[in-house]
């Protein structure tokens, strides 16, 4: 091969070099003159809004949040590191929560309907009824009473108890006062040949008997003391 073989050569590969850079030159060409005008429109947009905030944002204001953020780099990466366990919490718990939510609206819409929101919405009326009413000392007052109180509902809540009560809350709907006339002595007596009166008299004699107890508990209670 002699040198006019060789340099023909070396300028067809430059030449192939050449129309590779032309075309890459062609491209980025075309490539800046489809981007010029968004390039443009985007900068003459971003004017347009910076232009709106320039009287409350100042260069120096710029400057001080660069300054805070490079001094709370740390405070941000711990930031941002709190954000992602949050995120992995939020991941985990995903699943219980479609589980749970539903339940617990289906729950609570039971509750409304049963009226236990009204309920509490009323309770909480009488409660501000009585906080106007009385003052603290009086509500303190009223709570040391409750306390031997509820000792007292506890022993009517004993099924003889109960039965008595429900037996006498049953009396005043069967006694017709109208009916009721001045008895004398001989009245009295000729009344206590009515069985229903014999029945009653007996049971006034039980309540009479079971009363002593209110004296004998005062005498236990002195000779305690």
């Amino acid at each position: 091969m002699n040198n006019e073989q060789v340099i023909i050569e070396q300028l067809d590969h430059l030449g192939q070099e050449i129309a590779i850079l032309t075309d890459s030159a062609r491209s980025l060409r075309e490539l800046r003159d489809d981007l010029s005008p968004r390039v443009n429109e985007t900068v003459k947009v971003l004017i347009e809004e910076l232009a709106e905030i320039e009287a409350d944002v100042q260069f120096e204001d710029l400057v001080s949040l660069l300054k805070n953020l490079m001094r709370n780099v740390r405070n941000l990466t711990w930031s941002v590191d709190q954000l992602k366990n949050l995120i992995d919490f939020l991941q985990t718990v995903e699943p219980l929560l479609k589980s749970v939510v539903p339940q617990a609206i289906i729950y609570l819409d039971k509750l409304e309907q049963q009226g236990v929101f009204q309920v509490l919405t009323n309770m909480m009326r009488v409660l501000e009824k009585i906080a106007e009413t009385y003052t603290p000392e009086d509500i303190e007052q009223i709570g040391n009473g409750l306390v031997p109180l509820v000792g007292v509902v506890k022993k009517l809540t004993a099924p003889e108890a109960l039965n008595l009560l429900d037996k006498a809350a049953e009396v005043p709907a069967r006694v017709d006062l109208s009916q009721a006339k001045a008895v004398g002595p001989f009245g009295m007596l000729f009344a206590l040949g009515n069985s229903e009166v014999k029945q009653g008299m007996g049971v006034v004699l039980e309540l009479t008997k079971a009363l002593s107890l209110l004296k004998n508990g005062d005498e236990a209670e002195e000779s305690g003391a």
